[in-house]
């Protein structure tokens, strides 16, 4: 199947992101997949895919800003942070003396900026090798905080000692970690037990395939073309005769391509059709190249 697009799955339970990029491109017969940032196995849902060319754009989509709904366990620490981790710590007396306003008030103190410091099982590297490789095999590392943004963050649910949360938050945010250091203010430590990307970037549930529906007789438009997949960065069209220069990556001023203000910072270059051509930026009132993506013709 010859695709140039993004396909949103909706991931399930279990698999790695790596191995869901393995099954979609085994069942699309695909010569290129990837993935647009990881889902840990043990969570659900968004999970944009570049497929073909569409590779080209992913690290355009990664900078995008996510949203989630999750379970945590107050009164309970592992060592991944997660359910999946072995119990380090329990304490279901402090656990019983958080009420609703407690928990909602911890929740509101992580809005707006902070630092996190990323748990040891992740998939950062660390001198070539994986975070939680490490972690296996006994090793802790010093991880350096970053920064990171919480949007939003609500109480959806408390049922003692398991409460339900919605947060939007910028990339790079581990919600693990979010709710460990919840737990660690409310002086009874949590983990977290479910969670379910609800959207990454433009693409929410609403645009998500079933990993089991994918197949080379998936309708044409469950996919998102490159175009629409960035239609979130500025358009400038182009003239047609301008058209092979830009797929050659022949170096053009602004005042040849539009007579407009210049855009800031990465834009797209569009065909007469609406075709996606190239992302490019200025510098000196010159392009310069970041992905050239049309294909020059046969």
């Amino acid at each position: 199947m010859n695709v140039d697009a993004v396909l949103v799955v909706d991931k399930p339970e279990g698999p790695t992101s790596a191995a869901v990029v393995a099954a979609v491109k085994r069942a699309l017969g695909a010569r290129k997949v990837g993935h647009t940032g990881t889902l840990d196995p043990m969570a659900t849902g968004v999970l944009p895919l570049c497929i073909g060319r569409a590779t080209k754009i992913a690290q355009f989509l990664l900078a995008d800003d996510k949203a989630y709904e999750g379970e945590l366990l107050l009164g309970v620490e592992t060592d991944t942070l997660d359910a999946q981790g072995e119990t380090t710590a329990q304490n279901p007396d402090a656990a019983a003396a958080v009420d609703e306003s407690s928990l909602r008030a911890a929740l509101e103190a992580k809005r707006g900026d902070s630092m996190q410091r990323p748990p040891m099982y992740s998939a950062l590297r660390r001198d070539g090798v994986r975070l939680h490789e490490l972690a296996r095999r006994g090793e802790v590392v010093d991880r350096p905080e970053r920064p990171i943004h919480i949007d939003s963050i609500e109480l959806l649910e408390f049922a003692p000692p398991r409460a339900r949360f919605a947060v939007a938050c910028s990339k790079g945010t581990y919600i693990r970690s979010l709710v460990s250091d919840i737990g660690d203010a409310l002086g009874c430590g949590a983990h977290l037990t479910a969670l379910r990307r609800t959207k990454s970037g433009r693409f929410g549930l609403e645009n998500a395939v079933a990993l089991a529906d994918v197949g080379p007789e998936l309708a044409a438009d469950r996919f998102v073309g490159l175009a629409t997949a960035l239609d979130h960065l500025e358009a400038v069209e182009i003239a047609p005769e301008r058209t092979g220069q830009v797929i050659d990556g022949l170096q053009l001023s602004w005042s040849q391509i539009s007579n407009d203000d210049e855009p800031l910072g990465v834009f797209r270059l569009l065909g007469n059709e609406g075709d996606l051509l190239a992302l490019v930026h200025l510098v000196d009132h010159h392009l310069v190249y970041d992905r050239v993506l049309a294909l020059k013709p046969s």
